[in-house]
């Protein structure tokens, strides 16, 4: 392969003079912004697309509009500029031993568990910390496109490259049902519960959500579509009101924070289920960030959230372990 062909088709300052068009829908207002001619603006975006054998503006309407192939250029390129402008702030920071910014995903089933412990080491390390909880795929899309820098979830993207994966905890699957249910000892049981009770579904739009239609189509259940839930609080109170059962996890039970409430867990009936919760970094970008925080995380669970579920699920503690 010749070098040439090895060459970055642009360079910042012609993606700086695209994204300038791009919100201007002007070649001269973007000129002007950037106080730059309006023939080194035409002239940049020209070379642009040249090198990227695509045409990124529609110049036969006014004001401009971006092509299909232009939207994309300016997703990446968006991203790609707010990287650069934080290199120097970023390496001024790191050579005195401190990050300026981190960002991280944490899924929702461990908010109260580690929003805390996340929050305050990473405070010793970063200037700026940010803590976004939610869904676990849209946590592993934002690692993607680098708005954020690690994620805690029960996805561990090992189909992609170029991430390190540090294991927190493997927890099961177990049945939940209001506290004077009958418990299914078989799956046949298991099946026959819907006659009885509704089955409150975790939303597929969490991986908790689709782990759990996968296992049910293995057994051959297929409960009535009802009540279903992002969160493991609306999942784990609606059990606890008597409104139906659920399969959740003994984190996911800890998460809602429903003890006194009535509730009874009991193992699932068929063959076991279980998740792990990972953290996920880019690799070589945090150093031994990642791996330091994996053990204050694991340190937080082992003296704070796993002591009260051994205790009140004595049957699950040799599975409690971080």
């Amino acid at each position: 392969m010749s070098t040439r062909s090895n060459r970055l088709p642009f360079d910042l300052h012609a993606l700086e003079a695209f994204l300038g068009v791009c919100d201007s829908r002007s070649m001269a207002l973007a000129a002007k912004k950037l106080s730059l001619t309006q023939p080194a603006v035409s002239q940049a975006v020209a070379d642009l697309e040249s090198r990227m054998g695509v045409k990124l503006f529609d110049r036969g309407v006014r004001p401009l509009a971006l092509t299909p192939a232009g939207e994309i250029m300016r997703q990446r390129a968006s991203a790609l500029l707010s990287e650069a402008r934080q290199i120097a702030t970023v390496i001024r920071h790191t050579a005195r031993g401190r990050l300026a910014l981190v960002r991280v995903g944490l899924v929702d089933s461990l908010s109260r568990a580690l929003t805390g412990p996340v929050a305050s080491f990473l405070a010793n390390h970063a200037d700026h910390v940010s803590v976004q909880s939610g869904l676990t795929a849209a946590h592993a899309g934002a690692l993607l496109t680098r708005n954020l820098d690690l994620f805690i979830g029960v996805d561990d993207m090992s189909d992609v490259e170029g991430f390190d994966r540090h294991e927190l905890i493997t927890e099961p699957y177990i049945l939940l049902l209001p506290s004077r249910a009958k418990i299914p000892r078989s799956v046949a049981d298991l099946a026959s519960c819907a006659e009885r009770l509704p089955f409150i579904r975790y939303s597929a739009r969490s991986k908790t959500g689709i782990d759990i239609e996968r296992y049910l189509r293995r057994l051959n259940i297929d409960f009535p579509q009802g009540l279903e839930f992002d969160t493991p609080f609306g999942v784990t109170d609606m059990v606890a009101r008597g409104k139906g059962f659920a399969i959740s996890t003994p984190i996911c039970i800890a998460e809602a924070a429903l003890e006194n409430r009535d509730l009874r867990a009991a193992p699932l009936p068929g063959p076991s289920l279980k998740r792990t919760l990972t953290l996920v970094s880019r690799r070589f970008e945090l150093g031994t960030l990642p791996r330091e925080l994996t053990k204050a995380c694991k340190s937080s669970l082992d003296t704070t959230t796993l002591p009260a579920l051994r205790t009140s699920l004595p049957w699950l503690s040799g599975e409690l372990q971080v």
